[in-house]
């Protein structure tokens, strides 16, 4: 039993969390709503009385404070040569570069990502989707901000990376929730890289990837899905939901004609509108190693456990 007036106050302070933090202009008020959101969403990922969801919580705490204490660093220093705690007026390289791994660090993209899958794989569905979703809308709003005075070469490099940890990461797993984190890790790849040249279109990016995601994450708990072979035994129970699941991962793995495709598309020819072609390749290379762990777990779903096949 869960007392309804902790539920209330949890709630209301994610969402204000992450509202304060996204209309913020200041620095301090910025870290203060990143601070309530996630103090707040502590007891719900340590709900589960097991020994693994008080160790993801642990370390999704040291984690998102160590993230917390960069981002003070940043705004610390860039206020003492500026003299502006102002979001905009980040101008200083140093705090820019360490604002950027902050943020990059509180979302679980590469090359500070490691924390993603271990905390996804310890908490319930449903607190998974609160991480892959609410948790990065105001890591990315902050993101989107400044990205004026980010390096493009960092937001690039980070991006590729991530797209290739979450590729490759995904490939050998059995746990649902793990390879939707190493999902996450590699969508966020594309987010971060597109930030550099056109911060719109990695906002829609992001947005259409939280859209796809989040009646998986759904369809997932209403099954009690939690890894691949639970997945090949719905389909005699809840065959619309197996066949929407199977579909939504070829939409999130960027295959046309879903709608996944299109803000991939729209990434790979702002790359090679700026010039940028080796950098699309590679983008498109490593969207292809996604795709195998998608397309893995789409056969299995739709091939060997469909009655039409057997």
């Amino acid at each position: 039993y869960i007392n309804p007036m902790s539920i209330t106050v949890i709630t209301l302070s994610i969402i204000m969390g992450t509202i304060m933090t996204m209309s913020s202009s200041n620095w301090l008020m910025a870290w203060i709503g990143l601070e309530l959101n996630m103090l707040a969403i502590l007891p719900i990922i340590s709900k589960p009385k097991t020994t693994r969801a008080s160790e993801a919580t642990i370390k999704y705490f040291l984690t998102q404070a160590i993230a917390s204490a960069m981002m003070l660093l940043s705004s610390t220093t860039n206020a003492w040569q500026t003299g502006s705690w102002d979001i905009l007026e980040l101008k200083n390289k140093f705090s820019t570069t360490i604002m950027t791994l902050s943020l990059m660090m509180k979302m679980g993209a590469a090359p500070i990502h490691f924390w993603l899958p271990e905390v996804l794989q310890g908490t319930t569905l449903q607190t998974a989707l609160l991480i892959t979703t609410w948790q990065k809308l105001a890591p990315i709003s902050l993101m989107y901000m400044i990205s004026n005075n980010i390096q493009p070469a960092l937001l690039m490099s980070a991006g590729i990376l991530s797209m290739i940890v979450g590729g490759l990461g995904g490939i050998n797993q059995t746990q649902l929730r793990k390879t939707m984190a190493y999902s996450s890790i590699n969508n966020l790849g594309w987010t971060i890289m597109i930030m550099a040249l056109s911060p719109n279109l990695a906002v829609m990016n992001i947005f259409i990837y939280m859209i796809m995601i989040t009646p998986i994450f759904l369809m997932m708990t209403s099954t009690s899905t939690k890894t691949l072979q639970n997945l090949t035994t719905t389909w005699t129970t809840s065959t619309a939901t197996t066949l929407s699941i199977a579909l939504l991962m070829l939409s999130t793995s960027g295959l046309p004609p879903f709608t996944g495709f299109m803000p991939k598309m729209l990434a790979l020819n702002e790359l090679i509108t700026q010039k940028l072609t080796t950098l699309a390749t590679l983008a498109i290379m490593t969207s292809l190693v996604s795709l195998l762990f998608y397309l893995r777990i789409t056969y299995l779903i739709m091939v060997l456990t469909s009655p039409m096949t057997t």
